[in-house]
């Protein structure tokens, strides 16, 4: 591609000593906006931020290797609900025997009360009652089938410790296996150990993957194994930063495993994201126009720099809106992204910059032969933009009718908590998991259970013996105070049947009012309902913020409004696609998963958080360009065809980087990480392919001077932001 001649408007750094008002020819502080302020500081204290870097990473990094230990596997419950309720009197009350507790089951060829069975009866018991997570140990319950019996040890710690309790034991109860005996820990402890290990190794082994595609993409893109590696060096230092914060904050709060999961994913995208767009704008300055290294960082602080700072800002805005749900893993999994983003953000606008001004030249060491080293407008992209405002309603319709198309499955998608089915067919609680069902019926595994005053004990068997819901009954145990009973019911249905939530508001309303139910399958069922209740007040809150911000950076609210609308769809087209995925199971067999007939429900309200957030980072590198174009030229036409030729590249380059590294998740085991992998992926791909790239460039054609208008008054309470150098 050949250069496009650079445009000359009043304030381009055309000639450094010109600029500069300084005898070393760097820029004088007051000549550079606040951003190009701080930049300039970095570089004149290059040596003293690089090592307070240093120490932070090092400092952090020493916590960093315990954050998978630290971290917690469980949390997936809605705080307050009735159901956790009865798991924390359950657990006071009852000697521990709450969801929580641990499920050992024995499986035997013969007898269970055989020899055999017995002896790993007892060899199971031993090691349950040497955790001191394990209250007690009781009387195994055994199968009217004479071959299974399960033990269960009462949780005498949190949810979170049970899971890492279920996490150590497993492997010492799989090792009493043996001929004609099998021993596997199950239940909701056991399940959740599973699934975050299964997980968490897929996410594993996806990053190995996406790393080195990563690095290819990059040095395709910036033409330069130096100028490649600068993304992959905030990268890591965010990623350190991030893992050592994270076990710091485990010590004080629950925070799920998730949230480092999320947090290397996040940190890898706008890490590269952030940097690409500095970089390419710092070369632009110092080899297109001739700029020395300070000038150039200043020139990219107040333009770049300044779009990465909203940019950091939104998404954080975005992310934020999740804490409106009230469950510990939804809460730490937002503060595990917000926290890279935090360590990424600052590191590009910190040690990014006096790294750029020490390279110099160097930025371009090892370049590809191709590669112009000035260019910043990208001829490509230029034709790309005036093809656009000569035909818009051509290509902007082909984009919209796509996009809806796309977006239509929405309608009518359900939800669902996750079924054993996600953890892999030879996981313990798997196996544990269909020998009990097999055993004492499909309901066994997910029990109801309901705790009432001593006094109602009757009308609560009454009401439980009476429902069709229900296959069996056990009998009631007696708190320590002889004041309450609990009663465990079995469904007639597997917990993961949606029928089982209409037996448990049918015996909510019908049993005696100082009656809780819970249980595990109660408390994925009232999470699943949290989450639906408060799925509008999160999408509400993410585009509004969204808005707001846009609204602050460009003081344009029908550009903002573009920019939200746009965004929200290529956010619904991204969730048709998975309904046609994973609700009804198109590609099943390529991607190599059993459909659920549903998407799982905390992705609704999380995927939006993420997806929204991805996308309004494009919007923000797109419509700052343009807002830049238009303070210099004052032309519609320039804004739109201008925004394209610098930022469009950039935006096409870092899209490709994150469609690389979602989509390598869809190649993992477990369904969770496909989930995530597809449905980001697509949405990024069609967010850059024809959002940002079509659809918003088409509508600010159509919208001309309009979009960039701003009203006396909302200029006179706005901050004044310019984008234009």
């Amino acid at each position: 591609m050949t250069e496009a001649p650079p445009l000359a408007r009043d304030g381009d750094v055309t000639d450094s000593a010109a600029a500069a008002g300084r005898a070393d020819g760097s820029p004088a502080a007051g000549s550079s906006g606040p951003l190009g302020r701080l930049g300039i500081w970095t570089v004149r204290h290059g040596r003293a931020v690089t090592i307070a870097w240093l120490v932070i990473v090092v400092v952090l990094g020493v916590f960093a290797p315990r954050v998978e230990k630290t971290l917690s596997g469980a949390g997936w419950q809605a705080n307050g609900s009735e159901s956790v309720q009865v798991r924390e009197r359950a657990g006071a009350e009852f000697a521990g025997a709450n969801s929580a507790a641990l499920m050992v089951v024995v499986r035997t060829t013969e007898a269970v009360t055989g020899p055999v069975g017995q002896e790993a009866i007892a060899a199971a018991s031993a090691l349950l009652q040497a955790d001191p997570r394990v209250r007690a140990v009781g009387q195994p319950q055994i199968a009217p089938d004479g071959h299974t019996a399960v033990l269960l040890g009462g949780a005498a710690a949190s949810t979170s410790d049970m899971v890492r309790a279920a996490d150590d034991l497993e492997q010492p109860l799989r090792a009493l296996n043996g001929p004609g005996v099998t021993v596997s820990l199950t239940g909701a402890s056991g399940m959740w150990a599973d699934f975050n290990r299964a997980n968490l190794e897929a996410m594993l082994h996806s990053e190995l993957i996406s790393w080195p595609v990563t690095l290819a993409i990059l040095v395709l893109a910036f033409g330069s194994l130096v100028a490649a590696g600068l993304p992959l060096l905030l990268t890591l230092a965010g990623l350190v930063a991030a893992a050592g914060s994270l076990t710091l904050l485990a010590e004080l709060f629950d925070v799920s495993i998730w949230a480092m999961n999320f947090a290397m994913m996040f940190a890898l995208a706008l890490g590269i994201d952030y940097a690409l767009f500095m970089v390419v704008r710092f070369r632009n300055a110092r080899f297109g126009r001739g700029a020395d290294p300070v000038a150039a960082v200043a020139e990219t602080m107040d333009t770049a720099g300044k779009a990465v700072a909203f940019s950091g800002l939104t998404v954080l805005a975005s992310l934020s809106a999740v804490m409106l749900v009230p469950s510990p893993a939804f809460r730490s999994m937002a503060a595990g992204i917000m926290l890279a983003v935090v360590f990424v953000l600052a590191a590009s606008l910190t040690l990014l910059p006096p790294l750029l001004a020490r390279l110099g030249d160097r930025v371009n060491a090892a370049a590809l032969p191709w590669v112009r080293q000035g260019e910043h407008r990208s001829a490509r992209f230029t034709r790309w933009g005036e093809r656009l405002w000569r035909r818009p309603a051509r290509y902007g319709l082909t984009a919209f009718i796509l996009l809806a198309a796309l977006a239509a499955p929405v309608i009518g998608l359900r939800t669902g908590m996750p079924s054993i089915t996600v953890v892999p067919p030879d996981a313990s609680s798997r196996v544990g998991y269909t020998h009990v069902a097999q055993a004492f019926g499909p309901g066994a595994p997910g029990a109801l259970q309901v705790i009432a005053p001593a006094e109602e004990l009757g009308q609560v068997e009454r009401v439980l013996a009476a429902d069709p819901g229900i296959a069996h009954v056990s009998p009631a145990l007696v708190s320590a105070d002889e004041r309450d009973v609990l009663v465990q019911a079995t469904p007639t249905v597997d917990p993961s049947d949606p029928a089982l939530s209409a037996v448990l508001d049918r015996l909510r309303a019908t049993l005696p009012p100082a009656a809780l139910v819970g249980g595990a399958a109660a408390e994925n069922l009232d999470l699943h309902q949290l989450l639906s209740d408060r799925t509008p007040l999160v999408l509400a809150a993410v585009l509004v913020m969204g808005f707001l911000l846009l609204l602050v950076v460009l003081a344009a609210p029908l550009a903002a409004a573009l920019g939200v609308l746009t965004n929200l769809l290529a956010t619904g087209a991204a969730f048709g696609v998975a309904r046609l995925v994973f609700a009804d199971g198109h590609g099943a067999d390529l991607l190599g998963f059993t459909p659920q007939g549903f998407l799982d429900a905390w992705g609704p309200i999380f995927f939006f958080a993420m997806i929204f957030a991805i996308a309004m980072d494009y919007t923000v590198f797109l419509l700052a360009s343009a807002k830049e174009h238009w303070e210099r030229s004052g032309d519609a036409r320039e804004a739109v065809v201008g925004g394209l030729a610098h930022s469009g590249r950039v935006i096409f380059a870092a899209a490709a980087v994150m469609v690389a590294v979602f989509f390598t998740f869809a190649l993992s085991g477990p369904l969770p990480p496909k989930e995530m992998g597809i449905i980001l992926g697509v949405a990024v791909l069609l967010d850059a392919a024809l959002v940002r790239l079509v659809l918003l460039p088409v509508l600010l054609r159509l919208a001309g001077p309009a979009a960039w208008h701003s009203p006396a008054w909302l200029r006179r309470v706005l901050p004044r932001i310019t984008f234009a150098h």
